[in-house]
């Protein structure tokens, strides 16, 4: 159904177009011109102007062949973790990789690459198909910040797919976690250590005694919480006055995120106040979490669309976050898709050949099977 050979060679050429978050404007411009060679209708939002980025997220539009049949949404994030400069991809026994001095950044080009195939596909084999909408983000690593800061009324689709999860194609994520993150600031009191330790209040100390209280880790199968940076003190002879503390709790239940968060903000207060300190905590939601039904119209098609291709078509909840947040967020149910992306995140990346060639079979699949159903 895919051409292999031109799949692949568009993967090789994504993964080496540098694409830091923030920095997306090659990449943008590269994609662009592909869908307007596609003849799709293209434009760009000014997400990035919002983020103090040089690219906004940018969209793509089929319009469809099949009257009645749903809009579609596809999408991928552009942007790649460091370091993403001189990607060299190597096919080694079915497995690509860096040379290993990178990231490979199949997270997320597989996505971007198997979105770009499969409407390739559709227009050389006359495939029919209902109105398709693409979406490349910006900036999904480090916050969601492309879809967070893009306006819902761009969105045209009934249901969508986010093409950006590890596990193999045909493993379809129905539930992700919603997350606070809890920026903490503890002050106690400065003095010289040896001279005058005991006019201090080390704030190291106190930040201490209330994470020893502080309930972290796996809290249960739907929510985790995790400490993630501390800073504080200037000099092993000074009793440090301040200590900065960053922390995020997660859950797919959102009583139990409210939960979690307030533990993590009353053991930080009371401990501290009770030792004579000072606190001050500040909690922003990043993100609210999202349950698709197995039942769920976007759920039920991935499966058909998977089992028609040979795929085993399996449902599973994930501990991370995604753009799919948002769109679930804004009213369009979106799945998020296995690409079969592996040690993302590391200059250990790899995604099997074959996978690849999956997730673009199965790009194709979910869109006919789409054109075959009725809003």
């Amino acid at each position: 159904m895919i051409n292999r050979k031109r799949m692949l060679g568009e993967f090789y050429e994504l993964v080496q177009i540098k694409c830091s978050t923030r920095a997306e404007r090659q990449v943008a411009d590269v994609l662009k011109q592909k869908m307007a060679d596609l003849h799709m209708e293209v434009s760009e939002d000014d997400a990035g102007s919002k983020i103090g980025g040089n690219s906004g997220n940018v969209f793509g539009f089929l319009p469809g062949t099949v009257a009645g049949a749903p809009t579609l949404m596809l999408s991928a994030h552009m942007d790649c973790v460091e370091p993403c400069a001189d990607v060299k991809p190597v096919l080694k026994d079915g497995i690509i990789t860096s040379e290993g001095d990178t990231i490979l950044g199949s997270d997320d080009k597989a996505g971007v690459a198997a979105i770009l195939e499969a409407i390739r596909v559709l227009k050389e084999q006359n495939i029919p198909h209902g109105n398709v909408q693409v979406v490349f983000t910006i900036a999904e690593e480090g916050g969601l910040n492309g879809s967070k800061n893009m306006n819902p009324s761009l969105l045209k689709a009934d249901f969508g797919y986010a093409l950006d999860s590890s596990g193999v194609p045909g493993e379809i994520i129905n539930m992700a976690p919603g997350q606070n993150k809890i920026n903490i600031t503890v002050t106690g009191k400065k003095a010289h250590a040896g001279v005058a330790p005991e006019e201090g209040l080390n704030a190291i100390v106190l930040a201490g005694k209330a994470l020893a209280v502080v309930k972290e880790g796996r809290i249960d199968a739907e929510t985790t919480a995790n400490i993630g940076i501390i800073k504080g003190g200037s000099a092993t002879n000074i009793v440090p006055d301040k200590v900065e503390i960053v922390a995020e709790a997660r859950s797919r239940n959102q009583e139990k995120l409210a939960a979690q968060t307030e533990q993590m903000r009353k053991a930080f207060v009371d401990t501290i106040e009770a030792a004579g300190g000072k606190v001050e905590v500040v909690v922003a939601k990043a993100y609210d979490p999202y349950v698709l039904a197995e039942d769920a119209p976007v759920i039920t098609l991935a499966r058909k669309a998977a089992e028609s291709i040979g795929l085993t078509a399996t449902t599973k909840g994930t501990g991370g976050g995604s753009d799919a947040n948002f769109f679930n967020g804004y009213g369009v149910p979106t799945a998020v898709l296995g690409t079969g992306m592996s040690k993302v995140h590391t200059t250990d990346e790899f995604i099997k050949e074959e996978d690849l060639y999956k997730l673009g079979e199965l790009t194709v699949s979910i869109i006919k099977t789409t054109a075959q159903e009725k809003k």
